[in-house]
């Protein structure tokens, strides 16, 4: 950012779309400025975000929270869900009335899962899940522990996690108008998901944006 050569108001344009969820490639036409300009300006603006969730991830939850684990990406045909090929997996907490926390993860296994879970969330806290085996752990674990069977129903009452499942589907949405996003992109790309997921407010997200990066060229 310090060295860019885009004036302050071009920058703010570039913010503006950012924030707005248009493409770099279709701001840089309305802004007429270089297709590559706009692409690493975006490029930079996610790698802030992801600075700050990062420096934000000593966070702990409690209370009632949602947790799951979703695939992104991918491109082969057949299996679908846990172990998809060529699928990126992440996992997910979400504090209901809350923010959501999200992580890449190499499996869904219990001994992937459970040690996230309790990091980030504080003991006697409600988890609530769906009926994966990799967070049977948590059934004698210091959590209260309540399960959906997504075979039989989405939601029993207050049994649920359509909160974290929101997330899933907002994120997907969004990632879908860039027609695939590189695999070693994908983690900037997953912050900023969750960046606009926990300040769903547009003039809120440009105001910060502007703010970090203010942070940076000062």
């Amino acid at each position: 950012m310090r060295k860019s050569r885009l004036s302050k108001k071009t920058q703010d344009k570039l913010m503006e779309h950012f924030v707005a969820g248009t493409t770099a490639r279709c701001a840089s036409e309305l802004i007429e400025i270089n297709r590559n300009t706009a692409a690493y300006y975006y490029q930079r603006l996610r790698e802030i975000i992801t600075h700050h969730l990062e420096q934000e991830s000593i966070e702990i939850f409690d209370g009632e929270i949602e947790v799951d684990e979703s695939y992104f990406g991918g491109t082969r045909k057949g299996k679908r869900g846990r172990g998809a090929g060529g699928k990126v997996p992440v996992f997910g907490l979400l504090k209901r009335g809350g923010r959501v926390y999200t992580k890449i993860i190499p499996n869904a296994s219990a001994e992937t899962l459970v040690p996230i879970i309790e990091q980030k969330v504080i003991p006697d806290s409600i988890v609530y899940s769906d009926c994966w085996r990799g967070y049977n752990a948590l059934d004698v674990s210091e959590f209260k522990h309540c399960r959906i069977n997504h075979s039989k129903l989405f939601a029993d009452k207050h049994n649920h996690i359509n909160g974290i499942e929101n997330f899933w589907n907002q994120a997907k949405r969004h990632l879908r108008k860039f027609n695939g996003v590189p695999k070693e992109s994908f983690p900037l790309f997953l912050k900023e998901c969750e960046w606009r997921f926990n300040n769903p407010n547009p003039k809120a997200q440009l105001a910060q944006l502007k703010q970090w990066v203010k942070g940076i060229l000062n």
